[in-house]
């Protein structure tokens, strides 16, 4: 069993094996599965993922019709090849956004951690498994990476924005998808650890501000933002580069920030973006106030 980050770069290390197969080994430990169960069940998930990037690239709208389409938008920028960034980065902006619009649409994608956040972690592992060609098998596999790191924090801290505050869903899902791909992209797992803690140090404070309370804006184009900051905490970690803060103090002062955040800026849709002119008439407009 592990409870921290500390714990999870310990025993890898001294275990000689990936961070995944201790998250596969403690499944197994608490749900009494077989290896092959808890696998299957997280190839499922893969496939949902792959289903809302699909969807969502070619255009959908919310119910509210407040968003949509900007990942068929951003899609068919990138066909244009006029792009400034990499197009791997682009691509996992775009699948993230694409992932969340579904999910504002009220489709199906697989909560990670939450339905808030459930973009990041999808956009960018499809994006590095099309650049590397990558088997899904291996994918998923280090999907489980993802998880250990989303059960430390949701343990030690916080997943949910009415508790924590958006840091505690886009920051959680930014920090569990760049420790999975940095371990995926041969990482160690201190760097893997070390990913993790910078990519959650860039969210640090984020507010949860809905507007008209719905995971429509600003979220759909955070879970972009998410993927963006978790591709370049991969890169800073491989590059060498080491959070100074450590690990688990980092997700100790997320919890913390998290407590100290006033009740405006934790999903209640009273402060922040949710209460500019524009939130204001949206709310009374599709809430008929």
């Amino acid at each position: 069993m592990f409870y921290t980050i500390a714990d999870i770069v310990e025993q890898s290390t001294k275990l000689n094996i990936p961070i995944y197969e201790l998250m596969i080994e403690q499944e197994i430990e608490k749900t009494e599965k077989s290896r092959e169960t808890i696998i299957a069940a997280m190839t499922k998930k893969y496939a949902v993922m792959k289903n809302a990037v699909k969807e969502g690239i070619q255009g959908v709208t919310t119910h509210s019709g407040f968003c949509g389409n900007d990942a068929k938008r951003i899609w068919e920028y990138i066909n244009q090849g006029k792009y400034i960034s990499d197009i791997t980065l682009l691509k996992a902006v775009c699948y993230a956004i694409a992932t969340n619009e579904v999910n504002a649409s009220m489709g199906i994608i697989c909560a990670t951690p939450t339905a808030g956040s459930c973009g990041v972690l999808p956009g960018v592992l499809i994006a590095i498994q099309e650049k590397y060609n990558i088997p899904d098998e291996k994918i998923i596999l280090h999907m489980f990476t993802a998880g250990a790191v989303g059960f430390v924090i949701a343990n030690n801290a916080s997943i949910s924005g009415a508790a924590g505050g958006c840091q505690a869903e886009i920051g959680s899902a930014s920090a569990m998808t760049a420790a999975c791909i940095t371990e995926l992209l041969g990482g160690t797992p201190t760097q893997t650890a070390h990913a993790m803690a910078m990519a959650l140090k860039n969210m640090l404070g984020l507010a949860c501000d809905p507007l008209a309370g719905l995971v429509e804006v600003p979220c759909i184009k955070r879970n972009g933002a998410g993927a963006s900051n978790a591709i370049l905490a991969c890169e800073l970690a491989l590059a060498g580069v080491e959070s100074k803060v450590p690990w688990d103090q980092v997700i100790e002062s997320m919890y913390n920030i998290g407590l100290a955040m006033p009740a405006i800026l934790k999903e209640t849709s009273m402060g922040g973006l949710a209460s500019t002119k524009i939130g204001e008439e949206w709310k009374n407009k599709l809430w008929k106030l």
